[in-house]
C-alpha cells in the first residue's frame, strides 16, 4: 500500500505538534536526566524559521519532522514518532523524506544532533547512514553531531 508523503504543518497544528513532541520525547527525559532540547523550544518562533512535516494518523499525527534550511546543509532539528506508532517505520519514512527534501533544496548534506546518552538513537541514525561528526559539551548535557552526505 502506498502511503501519502508527510504534509506541511503550520501554526494551526501547534497543539498537536507540541503534544506529539511531549509524548515522543518522554522516554528520553528519563535517560538524559534533563529536558530534551525540542521540549524547550519556542514553537511560535520555530514556525517562522523551520519547516514542519507531519505524518497524519487517524486521531493525531503519528510522526513529525522539523527541518532547518541552512546555507550549506539541511538540519534535521527533530524527528518525533508517537509512542503508538514506534516500530512501524514512521521514523525511517521521516528520514527518507528529509533526504528527499534536501535534494529538492539542493543540499548535499543532512545534519542532526542527539544526546550522547541516547545510544539507541545514535545507533539507529548510524544504521541509516549517518556518521558521528563531533561531540559538543553543554552545561547540562553532551550532544552528538551527526552528518550524512547524499548524492
Amino acid at each position: 500500500m502506498i502511503q501519502p508523503p508527510p504534509r506541511r504543518g503550520g501554526p494551526d497544528d501547534r497543539a498537536a505538534i507540541e503534544a506529539l513532541q511531549q509524548a515522543a520525547y518522554a522516554r528520553n527525559r528519563g535517560i538524559l536526566g534533563v529536558e530534551p532540547l525540542p521540549l524547550l523550544a519556542d514553537y511560535g518562533a520555530l514556525f517562522q524559521s523551520h519547516e514542519f512535516w507531519l505524518l497524519d494518523g487517524v486521531a493525531a499525527p503519528r510522526g513529525l519532522l522539523v527541518l532547518e534550511k541552512r546555507p550549506k546543509d539541511l538540519l534535521i532539528w527533530s524527528v518525533a514518532v508517537s509512542p503508538v506508532a514506534q516500530g512501524q517505520g514512521v521514523g525511517t519514512r521521516l528520514l527518507d523524506f528529509a533526504q528527499t527534501r534536501a535534494r529538492e533544496l539542493k543540499r548535499r548534506k543532512l545534519r542532526l544532533y542527539t544526546g550522547e546518552k541516547l545510544v539507541r538513537n545514535v545507533a539507529w541514525y548510524q544504521r541509516h547512514g549517518y556518521a558521528v561528526e563531533g561531540r559538543e559539551e553543554l552545561a547540562d548535557r553532551v550532544i552528538i553531531h551527526m552528518v550524512k552526505t547524499i548524492d
